[in-house]
């Protein structure tokens, strides 16, 4: 073999910290916790359905990069090892004696155990000293978030699975009826033929390219799944193709790997290799793919991978990749791999020209530059919205900055409150999919009754209000690596008591979430950061406490030195309405800025077609400047701005 297995590790000490972020995936704190007297953080990607929460066992992907912070200080440590790892930490203090008769000073910290399978140390120290250097630093090394199309950031219905096109169209029909905007529409496994992936259901999807058209005429996409496993079957001339071009992961017996998953008995992918990865990406071409348009897009599962025959479902670590290389090694990588041959697939379709849309379960390091991630098979309760938040902080501050958990949860039935508080909550992080389980309850949002409809209905359009905004701090996270949602420490990182709190996050610079995640809940109480700012929540303003109580109908406050872009268009939720003339403006100042391009090709980055707009308010008074490249074709008249983080100066 190419390598042989041997256990690798350091352990390092971060001194004068307390406080540790990310290591994802986990159901789990933002802080990481003290794993003395526990297991400790497990990187291993797995399919783990229903997965239990508050605990560090591996899950469907994994990032190795842990972010230390403290007030004047952030770093970051980056373990590029793909095999299995297990990481310790310790959090204590150091006692000292400065000089005879002076008092012993206490300093905190951090002790941290690296372990991994096999593989070679492979260690990078990030040394900050900001947040937003470390940050830029791990994207330098990893890659930046890629710039997604427009449509991306809006909201996607899914469900395992939608019957036939009659089904798809009478649910794109009620969304039109019930005046809830949204942008893409997916099929499951059950829209294939026997769960042949690249194949249509002849029986109940007998016009794939009508459907896309029928959604196209109203600037909406289709999303299909494609996973690693092939059905091994025979007769099917494509599996057949892959076999005799030794497309395949193999045993330890050097014959072709096989184990179970959907289709039955299935074979693998070798996406490590580059000469498998070009086929699968030829597999994207409108020519090879009967049935595809250019707004059909794609969705990686159970590419962990997922292996139902095997212990802890997933393949064997003795099975053989090309080049002799064990799946020990390169376990963590599989997702990334058959992620990135999608992702070129999809661009080498379009000629180079256009953004690819990609959603994967698994992840690596790097995974950003590819596309979207989710946090899987999740249960509809209260406790799994709650803890999908620190789940997608910790992703976030890893460089996974477009993610998102399927709004109600995948597995059971939300209750309406429930269904409601996820989609609020949904719709105020970067990936926006409902997405349900086949064994639970139909529940497209007219579903519930006109009270729930009319919720969710308010949350989409609110969605769709902040999308200039959500799309310029996406084009923020391509160009500098900052999140688009960040825990509070990133956006005052000298203020402690911001440094636990997992509860609330920042969209960008302007806007501080705190969704409601527990039942029957009236009003909830949200830290205000930010000494020196006056905060705008929604109509009302305030003198700058340390905390408030707000209604739990609200979940978004306005706060700090920034503004947000929004979008009119006939939505007029209470955020995006025109500004109020008897509304108290602060005399103090603001600024911030909008980026816009066409939202689908690469000309921003080509051609430099893209527009810049650099907003200020001082003493109650707009105005604008343009930035770099401006365009004003993309400058129209929908746009307007709200005024956040004031600061009093």
């Amino acid at each position: 073999m190419a390598n042989s297995s041997r256990p690798v590790g350091i352990d390092l000490c971060l001194h004068g910290f307390s406080h540790v972020y990310g290591l994802p995936e986990h159901a789990d704190s933002l802080q990481l916790k003290d794993t003395s007297a526990r297991d400790p953080y497990r990187l291993y990607n797995l399919d783990v359905f229903a997965y239990e929460i508050n605990s560090r066992l591996g899950l469907y992907g994994s990032v190795p990069l842990l972010v230390a912070h403290k007030p004047d200080t952030t770093l970051g440590v980056f373990w590029l090892n793909a095999s299995e790892t297990l990481v310790d930490l310790k959090y204590w203090y150091v006692f000292g004696i400065l000089q005879q008769g002076e008092r012993s000073r206490v300093t905190p910290q951090t002790d941290v155990s690296w372990v991994s399978e096999s593989g070679r140390i492979d260690c990078f120290i990030l040394l900050g000293p900001s947040p937003a250097q470390v940050f830029s630093q791990y994207a330098q090394l990893t890659g930046y978030q890629a710039l997604p199309p427009m449509f991306s950031l809006g909201y996607h219905q899914c469900r395992w699975s939608y019957e036939d096109e009659e089904d798809v169209k009478s649910v794109d029909a009620g969304f039109d009826l019930h005046a809830i905007p949204y942008d893409v529409f997916w099929l499951d496994i059950d829209h294939t033929e026997g769960k042949r992936y690249f194949t249509w259901d002849s029986k109940h999807f007998p016009s794939p390219v009508d459907l896309q058209r029928h959604l196209q005429t109203k600037k909406r996409k289709l999303v299909v799944i494609s996973d690693p496993h092939f059905k091994a079957d025979p007769e099917w001339p494509l599996f057949c193709e892959a076999r005799d071009g030794d497309h395949f992961v193999r045993s330890r017996d050097c014959r072709v790997y096989h184990g179970t998953c959907w289709p039955g008995d299935s074979c693998y992918l070798d996406f490590s290799s580059s000469r498998t990865r070009s086929w699968y990406s030829r597999q994207f071409l409108l020519a090879n793919y009967k049935g595809s348009t250019e707004s059909l897009f794609v969705w990686n599962d159970m590419n962990e991978p997922s292996v139902f025959s095997e212990p802890e479902k997933t393949m064997p670590k003795d099975a053989i990749h090309c080049g002799g290389w064990e799946h020990r090694e390169l376990h963590n990588l599989y997702g990334f791999f058959q992620h990135l041959a999608t992702f070129e697939g999809l661009l080498t379709r379009s000629g180079g020209l256009e953004r690819p849309f990609v959603l994967s379960r698994s992840f690596f390091a790097g995974s950003q530059r590819l596309g979207a991630i989710w946090t899987g098979d999740s249960v509809a309760t209260w406790d799994y919205l709650k803890i999908s938040i620190p789940m997608l902080l910790s992703l976030s501050v890893t460089g996974i900055h477009f993610c998102g958990a399927d709004v109600g949860g995948f597995w059971r039935d939300p209750d309406p409150e429930l269904l409601v508080r996820w989609y609020q909550a949904g719709a105020l992080q970067p990936f926006f999919r409902g997405h349900s389980d086949k064994r639970s309850m139909r529940r497209e949002p007219w579903l519930f009754g006109d009270v729930v409809t009319s919720a969710v209905r308010a949350a989409v359009q609110q969605r769709y209000c902040l999308l200039p905004y959500w799309y310029t701090v996406f084009h923020q996270a391509h160009t500098s690596a900052m999140p688009p949602i960040r825990p509070l420490w990133v956006e005052f990182p000298k203020e402690t008591e911001t440094f636990t709190v997992d509860n609330q996050y920042m969209i960008g610079s302007a806007l501080l979430v705190c969704p409601v995640t527990d039942p029957g809940v009236t009003e909830v109480k949200v830290l205000l950061p930010g000494s020196d700012e006056v905060s705008l929540l929604l109509h009302y303003v305030n003198a700058c406490p340390s905390q408030i109580t707000i209604s739990a109908l609200c979940t978004l406050v306005l706060v700090g030195g920034g503004w947000v872009g929004t979008k009119m268009e006939g939505l007029l939720p209470s955020v995006c309405s025109a500004p109020n003339p008897h509304l108290p403006v602060p005399q103090g100042f603001a600024d911030g800025e909008l980026y816009l391009d066409d939202g689908h090709s690469f000309s921003y980055r080509d051609k430099k077609e893209f527009c810049i707009r650099h907003f200020t308010i001082k003493a109650g008074r707009l105005t604008s400047r343009q930035g770099l490249d401006v365009c004003d074709l993309f400058f129209h008249q929908t746009y307007v701005c709200i005024t956040s983080r004031v600061c009093n100066r």
